[in-house]
């Protein structure tokens, strides 16, 4: 009886001690798999960039997801199984029958305390380090268990195409760009980012999906000069232009024959003078030898595209032409890094500063020319721009008309109404949020 009694207390001990090591497996694999999915790629990167072994390791098992996810839920499944089956096996030795429903309530709180919730959460704390910690143990468990994993990853491929669903493990449902677009909001909405920072970075990531056509200057708005006139006229002008750049025109404005930069046109006018040892030879330059060629690009052309391309040709100044080669404006250098940083001005700028602030009933006084983005980023706006690059445009796509004067419109959860309009233009607008239910 002794050695009966010895026996079964040897074997208990054992059960014990296998539940125990199950329980320990079990909190590993819990905690692999919150750190492995939740860590930051970025980060996981720049560690190992900086000679992290094991973070170059995470981001290798990392690399496949679901054979990751699958290897992982297989061990955690198989050691959780087998501990409450040990449990159920000892606690029914003990306690008969009832041992059941006693080994169901002790593994219950175990697993959960011990093996979920304490090792999730200090995963979730530091998921980098923990990541780089487990990632060699997981990624040796991926390869053992990867012949199983396929099978199940089969079966269940199978099973989901018969309910008519199809997955692609390869495809994220969300783009990089998107992910950085949504950390920056959510920093910006808790505060850690400031709103100008956000802006900036922002518009750097948005210049992969924007046109030309969405900044450029507009032709109506473009200075020009007429090659015809006489070269004082010329130097009048230029001189009287805030822009170091004038687009050359002859017998019409389409007609652009070269662009004319104010330095190259002192130096012309320097060496004239110089030369004649007479002021008056200022009046006798060359503009065909002073002005560059025209550089034409297409309204459709991508900003990020432009920049580099500007960078290239050592040129700042583009003129902008639609597909039948008519002029539609003017784009610089200037205006792309604008969608970045803001508006440059300069002391020689003669544009009305567009900072908005409301009045006392909370309109804001807008320029009809003034974009849709721009407005969105001074005031923290949600206009749509799909259709409009301005406001005065997606007021008429809206209205599906030119507005009168005084007309007032109701859309996007915005109150437009339109303060002036010259000929078919509208030149000012006053912009209020309506109210929304939530705004008592």
């Amino acid at each position: 009886m002794d050695q009966l009694t010895s026996t079964l207390d040897f074997a208990a001990v054992v059960t014990i001690a296998a539940i125990l090591i199950c329980l320990m497996l079990s909190a590993f694999f819990s905690g692999s798999e919150t750190a492995l999915t939740a860590s930051s790629k970025a980060k996981l990167r720049a560690r190992a960039d900086r000679g992290d072994s094991g973070a170059e390791a995470a981001v290798r098992v990392t690399a496949d997801s679901e054979k990751l996810i699958g290897a992982i839920l297989l061990g955690n499944n198989v050691v959780n199984i087998l501990a409450a089956s040990l449990a159920t096996a000892l606690f029914t030795r003990l306690l008969g029958a009832g041992g059941v429903a006693i080994a169901t309530l002790v593994m219950t709180v175990l697993v959960l305390i011990f093996s979920e919730v304490m090792p999730k959460t200090y995963a979730i704390s530091a998921p980098e380090k923990v990541a780089s910690l487990v990632a060699r143990p997981i990624g040796i468990l991926t390869v053992i268990l990867s012949p199983i994993v396929s099978v199940v990853r089969l079966i269940v491929g199978g099973m989901l195409s018969v309910a008519g669903l199809k997955t692609d493990p390869g495809k994220h449902m969300f783009s990089l760009e998107e992910e950085i677009e949504g950390a920056l909001s959510l920093g910006h909405a808790q505060g850690a980012v400031n709103k100008e920072d956000r802006d900036r970075l922002l518009g750097a990531l948005d210049l992969g999906n924007r046109t030309v056509e969405e900044i450029m200057r507009h032709r109506s708005e473009i200075q020009m000069i007429d090659g015809d006139l006489p070269p004082e006229k010329i130097l009048e002008l230029v001189l009287a232009s805030p822009h170091t750049r004038l687009p050359v025109y002859r017998e019409e404005r389409e007609n652009i024959v070269g662009v004319i930069h104010a330095k190259d046109l002192l130096r012309a006018v320097n060496r004239a003078v110089g030369d004649a040892g007479d002021a008056s030879a200022a009046r006798r330059f060359d503009l065909a030898a002073v002005m560059m060629p025209p550089y034409f690009v297409p309204e459709t052309s991508v900003l990020d595209e432009q920049m580099r391309e500007f960078l290239k040709r050592r040129t700042h100044f583009a003129l902008v032409v639609d597909e039948y080669g008519s002029l539609r404006g003017l784009i610089t250098l200037e205006d792309i890094i604008e969608e970045i940083v803001g508006e440059i001005a300069d002391e020689h700028d003669t544009e009305e500063d567009q900072t908005l602030k409301p009045n006392a009933q909370g309109d804001y006084l807008v320029e009809g020319g003034m974009t849709i983005r721009d407005l969105n980023r001074q005031l923290d706006w949600t206009l749509p721009d799909d259709e409009a690059n301005t406001i005065a445009g997606l007021v008429i796509h809206m209205a599906q008309s030119i507005p009168e004067q005084g007309q007032v419109f109701s859309f996007a959860g915005y109150r437009f109404e339109v303060v002036t309009r010259r000929e078919n233009r509208i030149t000012r607008l006053r912009i209020r949020p309506l109210p929304t239910a939530t705004d008592g």
